[in-house]
């Protein structure tokens, strides 16, 4: 998906003179003009305010609505509403909070990867009953619009950085610490067009755009990887770059399962293929990468990582600091169900069995990092991650039931889980 990115400009700060106190009011202002390339001056961001995110509007972009879809496509228009707001007001909650990137990585990239998911899910509604609409994603990318010379700074650099760690978002799985590499290294991701049925004709255009995309999204995760090298604490490329990486595959293997399933026997089970891994690119942290891989699942998390941020991480405290881990809990989900068709049941039965396990990778997520982190460090990293994989299978019950009977709606709000201490 491109991008387009809000710029920002740096400072620069000439330095004349050659007396001492000169000399010292120079490295006073040379050090603000190198913050203001990042994270503009910290002491400040506490004053200033944050910025609003502003997202392109949707619903002028959209065709002509179905009646039968009006609902569903009303439900998500709202739900991108909702969205902004909540982002926004996680600008105003973490001021002064993170690095450089910050807003990149916490509030921006889970941004677009929560919209992206949102405008699918408009383009499916309307396709079920006319022509499906391409291209929405699009309309994912937002931007931050400075709100003080501060924070702003800050959360411009992020904008810039990229959408970056959330929409990176999936290679999940094989890095744990390019920040501390000296080389950035390259992320590579199981091969997807060989383990693909017979494509139907009428499929073929959308699983290629689907394929190329999954191309695109490991071309942007290395961009990724070279940008931020030095960056981040031990577990940086899972947070930020491999875990929102497999959030995205993801989404997009599910893509290609349903334009298959249209026309001949739906294939089950490409999520398997999602989690990517890093290959060090030197010897440094090597040992240490070689199973983040496998956390990728329960890190999806952290790198769709804060953005997920949005719901869930909201309600939960810091598990980080805390001395013991707690536990999470969710909203249990197969009593909100209605009659399962025969036809869904495998699927729904998947899918249910999906979220106990993403539970308790969360849970195992908690244990292995107490003590790490930030006062949001659970809410970021693995509250709000929990969410937006439990929106996505919730959504993918919802389909499945819908394709026989009456599709539920409305089990994203069961999404939401929470640390009990």
């Amino acid at each position: 998906m491109s991008r387009a990115l809000p710029k920002y400009n740096k400072r620069r700060v000439g330095i004349i003179g050659g007396a001492a106190a000169v000399v010292l009011s120079g490295a006073v202002i040379a050090g603000s003009a190198l913050a203001g390339e990042g994270a503009n001056n910290e002491d400040a961001a506490g004053n200033a305010s944050p910025g609003t995110i502003t997202c392109p509007a949707v619903e002028g972009s959209l065709p002509a609505i179905p009646a039968s879809a009006k609902a569903e496509v009303d439900s998500n228009l709202a739900q991108l509403q909702t969205q902004i707001q909540e982002a926004n007001q996680r600008l105003i909650d973490t001021v002064g909070q993170g690095g450089p990137n910050f807003v990149n990585n916490a509030i921006l990239g889970p941004l677009e990867d929560k919209r992206v998911a949102a405008l699918n899910r408009i383009e499916t509604a309307i396709g079920r009953a006319a022509a499906k609409p391409e291209g929405l994603e699009a309309l994912a990318p937002c931007q931050l619009n400075q709100g003080g010379a501060a924070a702003g700074g800050e959360a411009q650099a992020g904008a810039g950085a990229g959408a970056g760690a959330g929409a990176e978002a999936g290679a999940g799985e094989g890095a744990a610490d390019a920040g501390n590499a000296g080389a950035a290294g390259t992320i590579t991701c199981p091969e997807v067009e060989g383990e693909l049925p017979a494509i139907p004709a009428s499929a073929k255009a959308e699983v290629d755009r689907n394929l190329a995309l999954l191309d695109t999204q490991i071309q942007e995760a290395n961009q990724r990887l070279i940008d931020t090298v030095g960056q981040g604490g031990a577990n940086f490329v899972n947070n930020a770059i491999l875990g929102p990486l497999e959030d995205k595959r993801v989404a997009t293997l599910n893509r290609i399962e349903t334009a298959i399933g249209r026309a001949a026997a739906k294939p089950e089970g490409l999520e398997a293929l999602a989690p990517c891994q890093l290959n060090q690119g030197g010897a440094a942290g090597a040992g240490e990468q070689a199973g983040a891989g496998e956390e990728a699942g329960a890190e999806a998390g952290a790198g769709a990582e804060a953005g997920a941020e949005a719901g869930a991480g909201e309600g939960a405290a810091d598990a980080g600091n805390a001395g013991a881990a707690g536990t999470i809990t969710c909203p249990e989900v197969e009593g909100e169900l209605p009659a399962i068709p025969a036809s869904a049941k495998a699927e729904v039965d998947r899918n249910l069995a999906l979220l106990d396990t993403q539970i308790q990778e969360a849970n195992q997520r908690l244990i292995d990092t107490v003590g790490q982190g930030g006062a949001n460090f659970v809410n970021n990293a693995i509250l709000g991650p929990l969410e937006d994989k439990r929106v996505a299978t919730l959504n993918r019950i919802e389909t499945a039931i819908g394709r026989a009977a009456a599709k539920p709606e409305g089990l994203e709000a069961l999404a939401p889980c929470q640390l009990n201490q």
